[in-house]
Protein backbone atom coordinates (compact mmCIF):
# COMPACT_ATOMS: atom_id res chain seq x y z
CA UNK A 1 0.00 0.00 0.00
CA UNK A 2 1.29 3.53 -0.95
CA UNK A 3 1.66 5.76 1.76
CA UNK A 4 1.11 9.61 1.96
CA UNK A 5 4.94 11.45 1.52
CA UNK A 6 4.79 14.70 2.36
CA UNK A 7 7.17 17.33 -0.19
CA UNK A 8 6.66 14.87 -2.74
CA UNK A 9 5.53 17.21 -5.49
CA UNK A 10 5.43 14.60 -8.25
CA UNK A 11 3.10 12.16 -6.74
CA UNK A 12 0.29 11.81 -9.48
CA UNK A 13 -0.99 8.50 -7.97
CA UNK A 14 -3.73 8.53 -5.21
CA UNK A 15 -3.29 8.96 -1.68
CA UNK A 16 -4.19 5.38 -0.76
CA UNK A 17 -4.14 2.52 -2.43
CA UNK A 18 -8.17 1.71 -4.12
CA UNK A 19 -7.26 -2.09 -4.94
CA UNK A 20 -9.53 -3.95 -3.09
CA UNK A 21 -8.14 -7.59 -3.16
CA UNK A 22 -6.49 -7.22 0.58
CA UNK A 23 -9.63 -7.11 2.22
CA UNK A 24 -11.91 -10.06 3.66
CA UNK A 25 -14.54 -12.19 1.33
CA UNK A 26 -18.25 -11.37 2.62
CA UNK A 27 -20.40 -14.23 4.05
CA UNK A 28 -23.15 -15.15 2.52
CA UNK A 29 -26.27 -13.28 3.42
CA UNK A 30 -28.13 -15.25 6.19
CA UNK A 31 -32.24 -16.50 5.91
CA UNK A 32 -32.40 -15.78 9.82
CA UNK A 33 -32.29 -12.22 9.23
CA UNK A 34 -35.35 -12.45 7.21
CA UNK A 35 -37.15 -14.12 9.55
CA UNK A 36 -37.60 -11.78 12.04
CA UNK A 37 -41.03 -10.53 13.49
CA UNK A 38 -40.82 -7.12 13.17
CA UNK A 39 -37.94 -7.31 9.82
CA UNK A 40 -37.87 -3.87 8.28
CA UNK A 41 -35.81 -3.09 4.38
CA UNK A 42 -34.35 0.14 5.64
CA UNK A 43 -32.81 -1.22 9.10
CA UNK A 44 -31.53 -4.62 7.26
CA UNK A 45 -29.35 -2.49 4.55
CA UNK A 46 -27.80 -0.45 7.07
CA UNK A 47 -26.71 -3.35 9.08
CA UNK A 48 -24.54 -4.35 6.04
CA UNK A 49 -22.57 -1.13 6.25
CA UNK A 50 -19.49 -2.87 7.23
CA UNK A 51 -19.69 -5.73 4.29
CA UNK A 52 -16.48 -5.12 2.00
CA UNK A 53 -19.17 -5.39 -0.88
CA UNK A 54 -20.45 -3.98 -3.72
CA UNK A 55 -24.31 -2.97 -4.19
CA UNK A 56 -24.17 -4.71 -7.24
CA UNK A 57 -22.94 -7.82 -5.85
CA UNK A 58 -24.91 -7.12 -3.35
CA UNK A 59 -28.42 -6.99 -5.63
CA UNK A 60 -26.82 -10.30 -7.60
CA UNK A 61 -26.71 -11.50 -3.76
CA UNK A 62 -30.29 -11.12 -2.93
CA UNK A 63 -31.57 -12.37 -6.69
CA UNK A 64 -29.65 -15.49 -6.10
CA UNK A 65 -31.11 -16.05 -2.76
CA UNK A 66 -34.81 -15.33 -4.07
CA UNK A 67 -34.25 -18.14 -7.36
CA UNK A 68 -32.82 -20.78 -4.50
CA UNK A 69 -35.82 -19.82 -2.49
CA UNK A 70 -38.14 -20.44 -5.31
CA UNK A 71 -36.84 -23.22 -6.24
CA UNK A 72 -36.93 -25.00 -2.99
CA UNK A 73 -40.62 -24.35 -2.74
CA UNK A 74 -41.50 -25.51 -6.23
CA UNK A 75 -39.11 -28.88 -5.05
CA UNK A 76 -41.18 -28.76 -2.36
CA UNK A 77 -44.77 -29.03 -3.78
CA UNK A 78 -43.84 -31.49 -6.55
CA UNK A 79 -42.45 -33.93 -3.59
CA UNK A 80 -45.34 -33.70 -1.56
CA UNK A 81 -48.41 -33.13 -4.88
CA UNK A 82 -49.79 -36.17 -4.48
CA UNK A 83 -49.97 -36.18 -0.48
CA UNK A 84 -52.01 -32.75 -1.52
CA UNK A 85 -54.33 -35.09 -3.53
CA UNK A 86 -54.76 -37.52 -1.82
CA UNK A 87 -55.52 -35.58 1.76
CA UNK A 88 -59.29 -35.75 0.67
CA UNK A 89 -59.27 -39.13 0.90
CA UNK A 90 -57.28 -39.65 3.44
CA UNK A 91 -59.38 -38.28 5.54
CA UNK A 92 -61.50 -41.32 7.31
CA UNK A 93 -64.90 -41.20 9.16
CA UNK A 94 -65.67 -37.32 8.09
CA UNK A 95 -68.33 -38.11 6.24
CA UNK A 96 -70.09 -39.68 9.63
CA UNK A 97 -69.01 -36.68 11.53
CA UNK A 98 -70.21 -34.39 8.71
CA UNK A 99 -73.82 -36.57 9.11
CA UNK A 100 -73.89 -36.12 12.70
CA UNK A 101 -73.47 -32.18 13.15
CA UNK A 102 -76.02 -32.43 10.33
CA UNK A 103 -78.67 -34.43 12.49
CA UNK A 104 -77.46 -32.20 15.64
CA UNK A 105 -78.42 -29.25 13.79
CA UNK A 106 -81.89 -30.56 12.46
CA UNK A 107 -82.60 -31.38 15.77
CA UNK A 108 -81.90 -27.83 16.85
CA UNK A 109 -83.78 -26.49 14.31
CA UNK A 110 -86.77 -28.47 14.89
CA UNK A 111 -86.33 -27.60 19.54
CA UNK A 112 -86.16 -24.05 18.06
CA UNK A 113 -89.37 -24.25 15.88
CA UNK A 114 -91.53 -25.94 18.74
CA UNK A 115 -90.11 -23.45 21.26
CA UNK A 116 -91.45 -20.63 19.03
CA UNK A 117 -95.37 -22.41 18.24
CA UNK A 118 -94.96 -22.70 22.00
CA UNK A 119 -94.17 -19.10 22.35
CA UNK A 120 -96.86 -18.28 19.24
CA UNK A 121 -99.50 -19.90 20.96
CA UNK A 122 -98.94 -17.95 24.85
CA UNK A 123 -98.94 -14.95 23.10
CA UNK A 124 -102.20 -15.62 21.37
CA UNK A 125 -103.38 -17.07 24.74
CA UNK A 126 -102.24 -13.29 26.57
CA UNK A 127 -103.86 -11.56 23.41
CA UNK A 128 -107.26 -13.66 24.07
CA UNK A 129 -107.03 -12.92 28.00
CA UNK A 130 -106.55 -9.14 27.38
CA UNK A 131 -109.34 -9.33 24.59
CA UNK A 132 -111.57 -10.57 27.05
CA UNK A 133 -110.22 -8.81 30.15
CA UNK A 134 -110.95 -5.36 28.25
CA UNK A 135 -114.58 -6.79 27.36
CA UNK A 136 -115.51 -7.85 30.75
CA UNK A 137 -114.46 -4.03 31.87
CA UNK A 138 -116.72 -2.92 29.53
CA UNK A 139 -119.00 -4.67 30.70
CA UNK A 140 -118.62 -3.72 33.63
CA UNK A 141 -118.55 0.12 33.37
CA UNK A 142 -122.39 -0.79 31.09
CA UNK A 143 -123.59 -2.53 34.56
CA UNK A 144 -122.05 0.24 36.76
CA UNK A 145 -124.21 3.07 34.39
CA UNK A 146 -127.29 1.04 34.58
CA UNK A 147 -127.44 0.74 37.95
CA UNK A 148 -126.87 4.63 38.44
CA UNK A 149 -129.08 5.22 35.56
CA UNK A 150 -131.56 3.26 38.05
CA UNK A 151 -131.03 4.90 40.81
CA UNK A 152 -131.56 7.99 39.35
CA UNK A 153 -134.98 7.00 37.67
CA UNK A 154 -135.73 6.30 41.53
CA UNK A 155 -134.64 9.44 42.67
CA UNK A 156 -136.17 11.87 40.39
CA UNK A 157 -139.49 9.41 41.15
CA UNK A 158 -139.35 10.41 44.59
CA UNK A 159 -138.19 13.72 44.25
CA UNK A 160 -141.37 14.55 42.07
CA UNK A 161 -143.22 12.46 43.67
CA UNK A 162 -144.65 9.91 41.29
CA UNK A 163 -144.76 6.17 40.78
CA UNK A 164 -144.28 4.09 43.80
CA UNK A 165 -142.15 7.02 45.42
CA UNK A 166 -139.85 4.82 47.43
CA UNK A 167 -136.48 6.57 48.49
CA UNK A 168 -133.38 6.03 46.50
CA UNK A 169 -130.90 3.39 47.87
CA UNK A 170 -128.32 5.01 49.90
CA UNK A 171 -125.00 6.54 49.11
CA UNK A 172 -126.56 6.98 45.75
CA UNK A 173 -126.66 10.79 46.26
CA UNK A 174 -123.91 13.14 45.49
CA UNK A 175 -123.30 15.53 47.83
CA UNK A 176 -124.31 18.23 45.73
CA UNK A 177 -127.33 16.65 45.73
CA UNK A 178 -128.27 15.90 49.35
CA UNK A 179 -128.27 18.94 50.09
CA UNK A 180 -132.09 18.92 48.80
CA UNK A 181 -133.11 15.78 51.21
CA UNK A 182 -134.68 18.26 53.78
CA UNK A 183 -137.37 20.09 51.52
CA UNK A 184 -138.42 16.10 50.36
CA UNK A 185 -139.29 15.32 53.97
CA UNK A 186 -141.12 18.35 54.96
CA UNK A 187 -137.90 19.57 56.60
CA UNK A 188 -136.53 23.22 56.07
CA UNK A 189 -136.08 23.86 52.08
CA UNK A 190 -132.52 25.36 50.77
CA UNK A 191 -134.88 27.01 47.94
CA UNK A 192 -134.20 30.80 48.43
CA UNK A 193 -136.14 32.02 45.97
CA UNK A 194 -139.44 30.82 46.60
CA UNK A 195 -141.97 34.10 45.78
CA UNK A 196 -145.86 34.46 46.63
CA UNK A 197 -148.32 35.19 43.71
CA UNK A 198 -150.47 37.50 44.13
CA UNK A 199 -153.18 35.31 45.40
CA UNK A 200 -150.25 34.73 48.22
CA UNK A 201 -149.85 31.16 47.05
CA UNK A 202 -146.24 29.86 46.88
CA UNK A 203 -144.62 29.91 43.40
CA UNK A 204 -143.01 27.14 41.83
CA UNK A 205 -138.92 26.95 42.88
CA UNK A 206 -136.83 27.37 39.74
CA UNK A 207 -133.73 26.17 41.87
CA UNK A 208 -135.89 22.78 42.20
CA UNK A 209 -136.54 22.90 38.53
CA UNK A 210 -133.22 23.03 37.18
CA UNK A 211 -131.91 20.57 39.43
CA UNK A 212 -135.00 18.03 38.23
CA UNK A 213 -134.14 18.92 34.71
CA UNK A 214 -130.47 18.62 35.41
CA UNK A 215 -130.87 15.16 36.44
CA UNK A 216 -133.51 14.48 33.82
CA UNK A 217 -131.11 15.60 31.00
CA UNK A 218 -128.09 13.35 32.77
CA UNK A 219 -130.49 10.77 32.70
CA UNK A 220 -130.58 11.05 28.29
CA UNK A 221 -126.28 11.30 28.53
CA UNK A 222 -126.43 7.96 30.60
CA UNK A 223 -128.66 6.37 27.70
CA UNK A 224 -126.87 7.60 25.01
CA UNK A 225 -123.47 6.18 26.54
CA UNK A 226 -124.98 2.70 27.43
CA UNK A 227 -126.75 2.60 24.43
CA UNK A 228 -130.81 3.46 24.18
CA UNK A 229 -131.63 0.45 22.35
CA UNK A 230 -130.37 -1.54 25.65
CA UNK A 231 -132.75 -3.82 26.88
CA UNK A 232 -132.77 -2.87 30.34
CA UNK A 233 -133.32 0.84 28.87
CA UNK A 234 -136.07 0.19 26.95
CA UNK A 235 -137.87 -1.40 30.03
CA UNK A 236 -137.06 1.75 32.02
CA UNK A 237 -138.61 4.25 29.31
CA UNK A 238 -142.11 4.29 30.53
CA UNK A 239 -141.23 5.98 34.25
CA UNK A 240 -138.81 8.20 31.92
CA UNK A 241 -141.48 9.25 29.76
CA UNK A 242 -143.58 9.80 33.25
CA UNK A 243 -140.85 11.82 34.89
CA UNK A 244 -140.00 13.98 31.36
CA UNK A 245 -143.91 15.01 31.08
CA UNK A 246 -143.96 15.54 34.99
CA UNK A 247 -140.80 18.04 34.93
CA UNK A 248 -142.20 19.63 31.79
CA UNK A 249 -145.72 19.90 33.68
CA UNK A 250 -143.74 21.63 36.48
CA UNK A 251 -142.09 23.75 33.60
CA UNK A 252 -145.21 24.85 32.22
CA UNK A 253 -146.46 25.90 35.69
CA UNK A 254 -143.79 28.08 36.39
CA UNK A 255 -143.91 29.78 33.27
CA UNK A 256 -148.07 30.52 33.73
CA UNK A 257 -146.78 31.82 37.34
CA UNK A 258 -144.52 34.66 35.94
CA UNK A 259 -147.57 36.66 35.00
CA UNK A 260 -148.17 37.02 38.71
CA UNK A 261 -144.48 37.72 40.10
CA UNK A 262 -144.63 41.55 39.23
CA UNK A 263 -141.32 42.76 38.64
CA UNK A 264 -139.49 39.68 38.20
CA UNK A 265 -141.40 38.36 35.35
CA UNK A 266 -139.46 38.49 32.69
CA UNK A 267 -136.43 37.79 34.40
CA UNK A 268 -138.63 34.54 35.92
CA UNK A 269 -139.75 33.95 32.29
CA UNK A 270 -136.00 33.88 30.70
CA UNK A 271 -134.69 31.16 33.55
CA UNK A 272 -137.99 28.84 32.72
CA UNK A 273 -137.28 29.22 28.87
CA UNK A 274 -133.83 28.36 29.53
CA UNK A 275 -134.96 25.21 31.71
CA UNK A 276 -136.73 24.27 28.54
CA UNK A 277 -133.90 24.65 26.46
CA UNK A 278 -131.45 22.75 28.22
CA UNK A 279 -134.12 20.04 27.97
CA UNK A 280 -134.28 20.38 24.42
CA UNK A 281 -138.28 20.97 24.56
CA UNK A 282 -137.99 23.84 22.56
CA UNK A 283 -141.07 23.36 20.56
CA UNK A 284 -142.63 22.89 23.91
CA UNK A 285 -141.66 25.93 25.36
CA UNK A 286 -143.36 27.76 22.28
CA UNK A 287 -146.59 25.64 22.63
CA UNK A 288 -146.66 27.34 26.51
CA UNK A 289 -145.91 30.72 25.65
CA UNK A 290 -148.94 30.46 22.84
CA UNK A 291 -151.16 29.40 25.53
CA UNK A 292 -149.61 32.05 27.74
CA UNK A 293 -150.81 34.72 25.55
CA UNK A 294 -154.49 33.44 25.10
Amino acid sequence: MNRLRFGDSDDSGSDFDDDPSGLPFPKPLSRASFLVPDFDPANFLSSLTNRHQSLEDLRQELRGLEQLLNKELLDLVNENYQDFLSLGSSLRGGEEKVEGVKVGLLSFQRDVHLIRDKVEARRKEVEALLNEKRQLRAYTDVGKDLLDYADRVEELEHRLMIGNQSSPRKGTDSPEESDTESDLFGGESDDSDDEELADGAAAVSLKRLERHAQKFVYLTSLAARVGEGHPFLVAQQPRVAKIKSTVLLDLKTALEQTSQTGPKRDTRTMAVLRLYDLMGEDVSAITALKNLKV
